[in-house]
């Protein structure tokens, strides 16, 4: 990720613990749930809550908890082009369903690629909004989340809520 183009940051508190926001010109760059694992560790970008993009995700995560489970704040996913094809991949798994790794590989045009796929959902730098949650074993298992599985419990069980 180019860090240098980070161009402001914020804390958001949520139900599951504060997150770090991070923007750049184009959009939301970064979501993390502290001490979530690939967390960037300290950002050198200035602290400004009301940076449009930064308040968008803010106010568009106060009605996720609410229920309204629909982001359409523009993001700026950076990383390698599978990277970013399983991330675009993520985007289309509807709120309130599941998907697993073979099928966001195959979604993507590498069907022998699961474990691949499941190291870009790993690295998946925009936690909730982009959906890395919505991914579950084969077999319906909860498996690995970076923010940690009950956080990835919690998100699941809120959006199945929201469903009509």
């Amino acid at each position: 990720m180019n860090r240098s183009a980070y161009i402001a940051q914020t804390r958001i508190d949520t139900p599951l613990g504060p997150l770090t926001a991070v923007a750049t010109a184009k959009g939301l760059a970064g979501l993390w749930f502290d001490a979530q694992r690939h967390h960037p560790g300290p950002i050198d970008a200035p602290e400004d809550a009301s940076q449009r993009w930064l308040a968008q995700a803010r106010d568009e995560l106060a009605a996720y908890w609410r229920g309204d489970t629909h982001f359409s704040v523009p993001l700026d996913l950076q990383g390698t082009p599978f990277q970013c094809a399983v991330w675009q991949a993520l985007l289309r798994v509807p709120s309130g369903d599941t998907t697993h790794y073979a099928e966001i590989a195959a979604r993507v045009g590498s069907p022998s690629a699961a474990r691949a796929a499941g190291a870009a959902i790993g690295r998946n730098p925009i936690s909730i909004v982009v959906p890395c949650h919505r991914v579950v074993g084969r077999d319906g298992s909860l498996t690995g989340y970076a923010g940690g599985l009950p956080r990835k419990r919690a998100l699941l069980q809120l959006e199945s809520k929201a469903q009509p």
